[in-house]
């Protein structure tokens, strides 16, 4: 639904989002502690990180060379210098007492992310800036009934703030955004996108107003932490504007936490503006400059994208532009098709990669990289049905079988004797028996009641336990009942 419905009419969702993308890279922006996650407390802090007195950042070129290589998957402007600021504000998990960032002079500018919307259709929206900055630590309020404390292992890790323009007019498609992002940073292998684990949060700037009319006051909802908790975010405070206007009230520009539990959003604190911030360039860094064989050196370097493996499964397997889309849509489940295409009929193989695998998995909770059937086995089990050694409704029972057992489709099929009947001659023999036993419903087919082929086909395969060759029963039917 694109428009909300409320009492004074139809209105419209402006939505704008910054996704922080945690780099991946072995060590942080400025030091050289690790970033592993999960360790212990406190254990992935160096002197620059803690802000120790006489410290000094030295950026982590690797990290520039990430942020380059996303810039250019979001087919962005590369700028040859930018600038670190500090921004300044104060946090109990913020030792410095500001967080270097980029602010006037970003690494990048702007960008374009085409998303798929359900009909069918596809939607550009516009990328604002990426810049790199540092992450802060993590106050920890559940360790002790008194106190908070405080762990600085993720302060200094390198994020890239990734800026969208406020061009999403439904909270699906801030959803399938992130989605597509999520999963093109995957590609790029500069962002490993686990949310659960925070390397991608999102912040959604939302504000409502009449079809056409000004933009409203936006308000902006912190941390959000899932594809579906973005929807559910955005929809709970859309409405609530909109709740809000109608009843004669005004929307302060504001920061708001979303309660996931609850399923509503509530203020955090007033939104401070950039100027709030003190940003000044950062003395000791100079600005970064690199040159254009630098970003040309990695352009060289990057993998074929999920748009340009969708348009070419289009062109190269003939696949519908939906099948490319879901084949697609995980950098795994790509790699899997790539696997089981090798020497297969491509449609054969992605039909039953999405209908039959995709469905088994999603009822075992499972994901593709967690498969219990290999693309090579997967691929051997096509083979089986595309040289007509089984048929589709015994392939599914074999499928069945290979992720319980963990056995190929060749050992299946020859342990349970699943092997089709190809041999025309026995097929004939079992037509010709089903035939003199049914006269009368071989007079009817002859008077022209075209359904009761279904029933002889019907026969043939009971009494071959489903393993005749469905095309050989369709043809010497048709000869000997005619």
């Amino acid at each position: 639904m694109s428009m909300i419905q409320g009492k004074t009419g139809e209105w419209e969702m402006v939505i704008g989002l910054e996704v922080h993308a945690q780099v991946d890279s072995n060590s942080k922006l400025f030091s050289g502690a690790a970033t592993d996650f999960g360790a212990e407390p406190n254990t992935q802090v160096s002197f620059v990180d803690a802000a120790m007195p006489g410290m000094l950042p030295v950026i982590n070129g690797y990290c520039v060379e990430q942020a380059v290589k996303t810039g250019l998957g979001l087919n962005a402007q590369i700028h040859l210098r930018s600038v670190f600021d500090r921004k300044n504000y104060f946090y109990p998990d913020l030792p410095q007492g500001y967080q270097i960032s980029q602010f006037l002079d970003p690494i990048v500018g702007k960008g374009s992310l085409v998303i798929d919307l359900p009909d069918g259709k596809t939607k550009t929206i516009g990328i604002t800036r990426l810049h790199l900055e540092q992450d802060a630590g993590k106050s920890l309020h559940d360790q002790s009934p008194t106190s908070s404390f405080i762990d600085l292992n993720r302060c200094g890790v390198a994020l890239m703030e990734i800026v969208s323009e406020p061009e999403m007019r439904t909270a699906e498609e801030a959803a399938e955004y992130v989605k597509k992002l999520r999963n093109l940073l995957r590609y790029l292998g500069t962002c490993d996108g686990d949310m659960e684990k925070g390397s991608l949060r999102c912040d959604a700037n939302v504000s409502v107003r009449k079809p056409g009319g000004p933009l409203g006051t936006r308000c902006e909802i912190k941390n959000i932490n899932s594809t579906r908790n973005i929807l559910r975010a955005i929809e709970y405070e859309a409405a609530r504007q909109v709740e809000v206007l109608e009843a004669g009230g005004k929307i302060d520009q504001e920061t708001r936490l979303y309660d996931a539990g609850l399923n509503e959003t509530r203020t955090m604190r007033s939104k401070e503006d950039a100027h709030d911030y003190r940003y000044f360039p950062d003395p000791d860094l100079p600005p970064l400059v690199f040159t254009q064989e630098f970003v040309d050196n990695i352009r060289k370097t990057m993998p074929e994208l999920p748009d340009q493996k969708k348009e070419r499964y289009i062109r190269e397997f003939g696949l519908s532009p939906y099948d490319a889309s879901v084949l697609t849509a995980e950098k795994q489940s790509a790699e899997y098709f790539e696997t089981v295409v090798k020497g297969n009929d491509p449609k054969l193989a992605s039909n039953w990669i999405t209908a039959e695998l995709f469905g088994r998995l999603n009822k075992l909770g499972k994901s593709i990289e967690d498969s219990p059937v290999s693309a090579q086995a997967f691929s051997g089990l096509i083979k089986l049905m595309g040289d007509n050694v089984i048929s589709g409704k015994i392939a599914k029972e074999v499928l069945d079988l290979m992720i319980e057992s963990g056995k190929s489709a060749a050992d299946i099929v020859s342990e349970k004797g699943l092997t089709q009947i190809t041999d025309t001659g026995a097929i004939e023999t079992i037509i010709d028996k089903i035939i003199a036993a049914n006269p009368d419903n071989v007079a009817a087919y002859k008077s022209g009641k075209d359904k009761i082929f279904g029933f002889f086909v019907g026969q043939v395969m009971k009494e071959t336990g489903g393993k005749a060759n469905p095309a050989a029963v369709n043809e010497l039917l048709k000869k000997k009942l005619s």
